[in-house]
């Protein structure tokens, strides 16, 4: 299984935002430390403000920031709202499959029990988890304040 590239840079700026602590992120900036495209982080905003993983204030002096603190934040959130399929063979999408042992195949069963796995490792850590593991992440992004990047948001 392979996470999608929109999935990779939602942990990236929920990572940015926890590392901001208290302050507004502004998407320019972090679409600067991260080295991608303004339109492609404002494209994954959407999902992850309808999900409540992030807030978006609105105006002059507006940006994002994490809703709650980091640490309530899981791998396994972000993933299940940035990817689309979670299929790893034919026999987990819904449709006519052509294969006469979907019913009772024990590679269905594997891969499900795998995928399974994965989500729990994924329930695991926090952003905040991540940004702990980093303790110059700040300057490593180029935020003002780096003493700050612990802070969750409250």
């Amino acid at each position: 299984m392979r996470l999608t590239k929109q999935t990779n840079y939602a942990v990236r700026m929920l990572m940015y935002c926890a590392a901001n602590g208290d302050k507004l992120s502004r998407i320019p900036e972090i679409a600067k430390a991260y080295g991608v495209s303004e339109l492609f982080l404002f494209k994954i905003l959407q999902p992850l403000s309808r999900a409540g993983l992030i807030e978006t204030v609105r105006g002059r002096n507006g940006g994002v920031r994490l809703p709650k603190p980091a640490t309530d934040i899981t791998l396994f959130d972000v993933v299940r709202v940035t990817e689309d399929s979670f299929a790893m063979a034919e026999c987990f999408e819904a449709g006519d499959i052509d294969c006469p042992l979907v019913d009772s195949c024990g590679l269905n069963a594997a891969l499900r029990k795998a995928l399974n796995a994965f989500f729990e490792v994924l329930q695991q850590y926090s952003i905040d988890d991540l940004v702990r593991a980093r303790p110059h992440i700040g300057a490593l992004l180029g935020l003002e304040n780096p003493a700050s990047a612990h802070k969750p948001a409250a």
